[in-house]
């Protein structure tokens, strides 16, 4: 199972885009230090941070979060 840690990167990644990059596609609505902090599950992101980043990726939540594949 995968975590919201993991998914976030993988995404990313998937897109080649660095951290600097994914906040500036989100239009600076989260900053590259948070994504930093997600993705090496020192911090959880707030629920509106995660529907941003699913509705950039064209994933579900649940996607994101790593409840279903």
């Amino acid at each position: 199972m995968y975590t919201f840690a993991e998914r976030l990167r993988e995404l990313r990644l998937e897109r080649n885009l660095s951290q600097a990059e994914l906040a500036a596609a989100v239009g600076n609505k989260i900053t590259s230090s948070a994504i930093g902090l997600w993705e090496l599950n020192k911090r959880v992101p707030n629920l509106e941070a995660v529907i941003l980043l699913a509705q950039f990726f064209g994933v579900t939540l649940d996607y994101l979060a790593g409840i279903e594949d």
